[in-house]
């Protein structure tokens, strides 16, 4: 199932296009796109948390061309690195923490939407998008290949800013309570389709090797006495 449709993805990275090129003619390095647009949707978590869905919805929508222009600029220039996707990796986690918690602390401290419960979709939704990445990292350090899923992080950010943006908080905050538990619904059901994913893979390279001894215990095993009499 895919969310965002193939043209509206591909459209999106035709209007920013000259941004991107703009931006390699200046010379500017995407690992700075990075942290711009990490700082971004940080402020944007923090205007959630204050309440002002509508505003912070409008602002994550126009930041989040910073999300996908460092990696588009990369290429352009020729300046990637395994830091900087190392670094993109990392600040995304920053990002998707930044989102749900402001959403977290908005439920927790608005004294008119106040609601427990919802702080804590909150909460475990982020930690379905962390395990999301982190199936998908680990597998990948296994070998394997783990892009599979509901939904993935571009679906999140959208669903994180544009209905934010459009509806903030119409018929008392519904719309956006909506959003959140179908966020959190999704993001689980990616974590059970990735580890599904991954188990196929194991069981169709057979038998996997034997995990190797750290060098604490084989330092052990070489040391233990041997025990019984010699013939």
């Amino acid at each position: 199932m895919k969310i965002l449709p193939d043209w509206l993805k591909n459209g999106y990275l035709r209007v920013i296009d000259p941004v991107a090129n703009w931006l390699v003619r200046r010379g500017v390095h995407p690992n700075t796109i990075t942290v711009i647009g990490t700082l971004c949707t940080v402020a944007g978590g923090v205007i959630y948390a204050t309440g002002h869905i509508s505003t912070g919805g409008w602002f994550l929508s126009v930041m989040a061309l910073f999300d996908v222009l460092d990696g588009t600029v990369a290429r352009r220039s020729n300046t990637s690195s395994t830091f900087g996707a190392f670094l993109d990796s990392t600040l995304d986690r920053v990002a998707d923490g930044a989102l749900l918690g402001g959403l977290a602390v908005f439920y927790a401290l608005n004294p008119r939407h106040h609601n427990v419960p919802m702080m804590a979709v909150c909460l475990v939704g982020l930690i379905g998008s962390y395990m999301t990445s982190y199936i998908r990292a680990r597998a990948e350090a296994l070998g394997l290949d783990a892009k599979v899923g509901m939904v993935q992080r571009p679906e999140r950010i959208v669903l994180l800013s544009a209905p934010q943006a459009l509806f903030g908080l119409a018929l008392n905050g519904w719309v956006l309570g909506i959003i959140i538990v179908f966020l959190t619904v999704t993001a689980w059901i990616t974590v059970v389709q990735r580890m599904l994913f991954v188990y196929r893979q194991t069981r169709a390279r057979g038998e996997s090797a034997p995990v190797p001894l750290t060098t604490e215990k084989t330092f052990w095993l070489r040391r233990r006495p041997r025990t019984g009499t010699r013939l």
